[in-house]
Parts: C-alpha cells; structure tokens; sequence
C-alpha cells in the first residue's frame, strides 16, 4: 500500500520565498547602479515632466498642441538656466580658486575652538606614532581639476543633457496618447475606468507635489539671496542658488548650506555676532520652510517618515551620488502616492507616513 504524499512544509515555503526576495531585491539594486547612466536621465526627464506638465494640460485647455507648449516651456528652462549658469560661472570659479586661502584667513577665529583638539590630536598621534610624536604627518596632495579633465567630460555632460531636454518633451507631448493606449489596451470598460482614475490622481498628485516643491524651493533661494545681500554678503545670488539646490535634499541640504554660510560669514566678517547672522538667518527660515510653509502647502498625505527620508538617501546617495541624493525624495513620494492606491501596496505607504 502506497503512502500519501507528505506535503512541504510551510514555514519552509515561506523561507524560500523571503530568500528570493532578498536575492530579488539584491539583483534589483545592481542592475540599477549598473545602468544608471540610463536611469538617471530618464527619471530626471520624468519628474521635469510632471512639474511642467500643470502648464502644458493648462495649455491645451486653451487649444495650444503639447507638443508645442512642451517645447516652449523647455526652450524657456534652457534659456533661464544658460542666463544663470552664465551669472554664477564667473563667481563660482572664483571661490574655487580663493577657498584656501580664505580659509586661512578664518583660523584666528576658529582658534579658541580648536584649541582643545588640536591638543587631543597631538596627544593621539603621540602615542599611535612609534617615534613618540616626532614623524612629520604626511599630508596628501590636494587634488586639482585641470583644463583637460572639463573639456574631455564636457561631450558626456552634453549628451546627457540633451538627452533630458528630449525626453522631457517627449513625455510632455506625447505622454497623453501613451496613457490612451494603456487604457484602449485594458480589458473590460469598469477596469478602464479604475485605470484612468488612478493614474489621473496619482499623476496629478506627483505633478502638484513636484511644482509646489520647486516653487517652496526657488522662494527659498530668492529669500536667502535676499538675506545675504542686505547683509552685503557678496556674491548673494551664488549661495541663493545652493541654498534654492541643496533645499531638495531634506535635512542634509539644509545643514550643509548652514555650514557652508557660516563659513563665508567668518570669511567676510571680522566681528563673530556679524559673522553668525548669513548662517542664523538661513537657519530660521529653513526651519519655518520645513515645519510651518511645506506641511501647510504641501499637506499631510504627502508628508514622509524622517527615517524614511534618511535611509532612502543613503541607499540612492550611495547607488547614484549625488543625483541619487537629489532625486531620492521625489522618488519616495512618488512610490507613497502610488502604493496609498494600489491595495497590495498600501503597508508600504503606511511604512513611509509620517
């Protein structure tokens, strides 16, 4: 007489299937640094796309083709970033090429704070050092970017900008009639009409976030420019422009520009009270942005987990650099708009939540 067949056990399933999705998500994760050259300009194209995609639905509403308001509204952006790449070269070069020396000029007032490290630094070294102290600390070499480095990186920089300035128009005017094949694809006229409801909210959702964002972030710049030029700090428009840039960085952006403001105060002021105010003043309009302007603006449902935020940055800083930091949050955002209307999705939404 035959035995039955004994069935698997399932806690041994449910193990196999927890190690394919390790092994799914590892595979995931080196495929997307493999081909980031690809990723990074499509995404970037995207999350242009639906930030100007507002004016373009604007326009065709008024009986303007995309396709012609896309191409104007991105010939517009390259105009304004050529303007003000053209504005910030001169003292961006600059600062590059004095930044050692004025740092050194700054010692005298970072000394009673340094002090004390530097005795414990001696001390240190003191006793890893075999000869007690006496080898001279081999420094090394700072690294110089020449001439040939920027002229041969100039021809991929190029392509990849073009090659986002054509996506983006791309996807502005033409994007409509991709979600119409979707749709005309779907099966059966009640799952079409779940379909245009949820990519319509989802789209708009994304849209509205990625406009209201820059716009928060472009007030940012011009409030810090302002700043800094009443205090005639110079060179306003530069550090406004990495305060505008760094702002889409959650948390990391904003203490880094703070840094670096309190850098170029002790730089351009004598007196430490003076030289504190470009970096408090930045301070207390970055946290009245993130705690009173954003959340009111933007809303609850789109607000995000600092924990979240933070390992989501790390994971895209360290796949992409500093494009990953930079694309990381709207990433995250739009993945939480998404997976709040997709059933299977909605713990990861809540995982996210603030």
């Amino acid at each position: 007489m035959a035995l039955p067949a004994v069935p698997a056990p399932a806690a041994g399933l449910a193990g196999v299937r927890r190690l394919l999705l390790v092994l799914l998500i590892l595979a995931l994760l080196y495929t997307v640094a493999l081909i980031k050259g690809l990723l990074i300009p499509l995404v970037l194209a995207a999350f242009i796309g639906l930030a100007l995609n507002p004016l373009v639905a604007w326009a065709a509403r008024h009986h303007v083709p995309r396709a012609a308001s896309a191409s104007l509204l991105v010939a517009m952006l390259v105009l304004a970033s050529v303007l003000a790449i053209g504005g910030l070269m001169e003292p961006t070069l600059r600062w590059f090429h004095t930044l050692p020396a004025a740092i050194h000029s700054i010692a005298p007032h970072l000394r009673p704070m340094t002090r004390q490290l530097d005795a414990a630094s001696r001390v240190t070294m003191s006793l890893m050092s075999p000869a007690g102290g006496r080898e001279a600390i081999r420094h090394p070499a700072a690294a110089a970017i020449s001439a040939w480095d920027l002229i041969s990186a100039a021809p991929r920089i190029m392509a990849t900008i073009l090659t986002v300035l054509m996506l983006t128009v791309f996807f502005l005017g033409y994007g409509e009639q991709l979600l119409r094949r979707l749709i005309q694809n779907t099966p059966g006229f009640a799952r079409q009409r779940d379909v245009v409801s949820v990519v319509r909210g989802i789209q708009a959702e994304i849209s509205r976030y990625m406009l209201v964002t820059s716009m928060i972030n472009f007030l940012l710049g011009l409030l810090t420019c302002g700043w800094l030029w009443l205090l005639h700090v110079p060179d306003a428009m530069l550090w406004g422009t990495v305060a505008m840039l760094a702002n889409f960085i959650p948390y990391v952006g904003a203490v880094t520009t703070t840094v670096m403001l309190g850098l170029v105060g002790l730089i351009n002021f004598d007196a430490m009270p003076m030289a504190l105010l470009p970096a408090l003043g930045f301070a207390v309009m970055t946290a009245l942005e993130g705690n009173l302007l954003t959340p009111l603006i933007v809303g609850r449902k789109m607000r995000l987990s600092p924990i979240a935020i933070l390992i989501w940055l790390l994971i895209w800083g360290w796949l992409w650099g500093i494009a990953g930091a930079l694309l990381a949050v709207p990433m995250l955002t739009c993945l939480k708009l998404i997976a709040a209307r997709v059933p299977g999705w909605r713990w990861f939404a809540i995982m996210v939540s603030h």
